[in-house]
């Protein structure tokens, strides 16, 4: 079975699952078994919130842990064998691939095989054959090529939890030498968007409604409030444009596909008074997933 992973700072992704990338971890049995892992002894309920930002993954068993709790959600949706092999199709970003790319495999592939674990009471025997690894963004272009047809150049705008990953690719080639991370993610705009509705109005309003009011969903909030979230994805948006230009991309004069997890957010809060070039909105959250899975399926059948 291959089974693509993002691991976002904010979500961990699948080809059918999403859920946050918190976790926390229990001596004794939780009040419910719904979304918990049980491994070596413990007890660790994945999908709460999010946990502490770091900048390194490998840096703790958190994402080990997140991948586990992942290749179960998906065996599920797909009702197949609890016991058997995965190919874990996963990413980085293009600016540190090569600098992670080995540590992220060792990380994920362990020496520990078949790995054994319960996830919601149910008992999984997992045999990790291998891991592939992949630039982030770029991959999910594999499901779309029709967005680079005709496009000698286009910029991809990866806006995730942590980061806005960006990458030129001229005539579908990436181009490394244009590769930039700007710490402009999501989770800066939903904190500074709780600090602002919290300053101005006294209530302390969840990210989850933050994130709903964003991208335009129903949500029971005070007028006041849902006015100050709109207000800020704007400014948020203008943010994420100004750091784009100023990074050396001229959003005016090429074509760019905005993906992740904010480009919802982005859709939303572009106006034409902009004046951007064509743009193309990836708001499929589980496109880098499906993707890393899609060039793995290739390569096997190859």
């Amino acid at each position: 079975m291959i089974v693509g992973i993002d691991h976002g700072y904010y979500a961990i992704k699948t080809k059918h699952v999403s859920f946050p990338s918190g976790i926390i971890k229990y001596d004794y049995e939780p009040y419910t078994m719904q979304n918990v892992l049980q491994y070596r002894g413990k007890y660790y309920v994945c999908g709460t919130g999010r946990q502490t930002l770091v900048k390194n993954k490998t840096s703790n068993d958190n994402y080990y842990l997140l991948t586990l709790a992942a290749i179960a959600e998906e065996i599920k949706h797909r009702k197949a064998e609890r016991k058997t092999e995965v190919i874990l199709a996963v990413g980085l970003p293009l600016s540190s691939f090569g600098r992670e790319k080995q540590g992220f495999r060792e990380y994920l592939l362990r020496k520990e095989q078949p790995v054994r674990f319960l996830y919601e009471s149910e008992w999984y025997e997992i045999q990790i054959k291998d891991v592939k690894l992949f630039p982030q963004g770029y991959s999910a272009l594999a499901l779309h090529p029709e967005y680079l047809k005709n496009e000698p150049s286009v910029l991809l705008v990866d806006v995730g939890g942590w980061t806005v990953d960006l990458m030129r690719l001229d005539n579908g080639v990436p181009n490394a030498a244009t590769c930039r991370s700007l710490e402009l993610g999501v989770i800066r705009c939903i904190d500074e968007t709780a600090e602002q509705v919290r300053r101005n109005t006294g209530l302390s309003v969840t990210d989850i409604q933050i994130e709903r009011v964003l991208n335009g969903q129903s949500c029971s909030m005070d007028p006041a409030a849902k006015e100050i979230i709109v207000r800020q994805g704007r400014l948020y948006t203008e943010k994420i444009l100004s750091a784009i230009m100023e990074a050396g991309f001229d959003l005016k004069a090429i074509p760019s596909v905005i993906m992740g997890g904010g480009a919802s957010i982005l859709k939303r809060h572009v106006t034409p008074q902009d004046g951007l070039c064509r743009q193309i909105y990836l708001t499929d959250v589980h496109a880098n997933a499906s993707g890393y899975e899609r060039i793995v399926g290739q390569m096997c059948a190859k």
